[in-house]
């Protein structure tokens, strides 16, 4: 809903000072999504798939330049973005789609189970260029994941949502606090558990 892909049934939402009922359009002028699935064209060579997305946002050679070269900073692929992207590994292909989702300098990034499937260094490499780019460069993320370390690991708050419903939201240490728990994995499940009883 938050992406404009689902008209919500009630309620709104505001991203970057625009309703997502009422302007989606506008909404979608600031918002990047990167779905869980997402895949890449495995005949282009990762430097046109990058010059080809950015030329989908904008018209004009120096901002496509602009995209692409910052495309290629955070993706650090270096060379490899000569070559097919066929013949990356599923790890270079979610760092190609992260740096092509980022590139615009969206207000807000929404990222569904960004790290799913990767291997431990190329999870922990993904996590810290979410964190990076939150913090210099100010852009807002909103993750979807199953993965409470890297929620723990990148977020300053969350929301727990069980069988469709938002439970609780906070900060990571209130709600561990909360809930007497050692990490967010705990508060988890005993939000769940407790709103079971009820």
């Amino acid at each position: 809903m938050i992406s404009t892909l689902l008209t919500p049934t009630d309620g709104d939402a505001i991203v970057g000072g625009y309703s997502v009922v009422k302007e989606p359009e506008k909404v979608r002028e600031c918002i990047t999504y990167l779905p869980d699935e997402a895949g890449a064209y495995k005949n282009m060579k990762g430097i046109s798939y990058l010059r080809f997305m950015a030329g989908l946002f904008s018209s004009d050679i120096d901002t496509i330049n602009k995209c692409v070269d910052r495309a290629k900073e955070i993706c650090g692929l270096g060379e490899r973005l000569n070559d097919k992207i066929g013949t990356y590994s599923r790890g270079m292909i979610r760092k190609l789609l992260l740096a092509r989702a980022v590139m615009t300098k969206p207000k807000l990034a929404i990222l569904d189970e960004p790290t799913s499937g990767l291997d431990v260094l190329n999870a922990i490499e993904i996590r810290k260029t979410i964190k990076k780019l939150a913090q210099e460069e100010g852009m807002s993320f909103l993750l979807s994941s199953h993965n409470m370390l890297e929620i723990e690991f990148v977020s300053d708050r969350v929301g727990i949502i069980a069988k469709g419903h938002l439970m609780v939201t906070g900060k990571i240490d209130e709600l561990k606090q909360r809930y007497n728990a050692a990490n967010l994995e705990e508060v988890f499940e005993r939000v769940v558990k407790e709103n079971e009883i009820h």
